[in-house]
């Protein structure tokens, strides 16, 4: 996704519609959650332990490692 399409949802949010900005909310998280993967996976490829990576998200070693650890 790219950064244009982002603010275009994080904009809509605020549409009048509720049901138009929920739909966007819910892309935003979507598209939060398939950057955080990636980010997750290029971090270990680089080296960096799951305590690392916990900490820089703001969770513990086990969550992230639950979530992440077949990536």
């Amino acid at each position: 996704m790219e950064v244009g399409d982002v603010m275009r949802l994080a904009q809509a949010t605020g549409d009048d519609d509720p049901r138009a900005a929920l739909a966007a909310a819910r892309e935003l998280r979507r598209a939060a959650d398939r950057t955080e993967a990636a980010v997750v996976r290029r971090a270990r490829v680089s080296g960096l332990a799951w305590a690392d990576i916990a900490a820089q998200l703001g969770v513990s070693k086990q969550a992230v490692h639950k979530k992440y650890g077949r990536c």
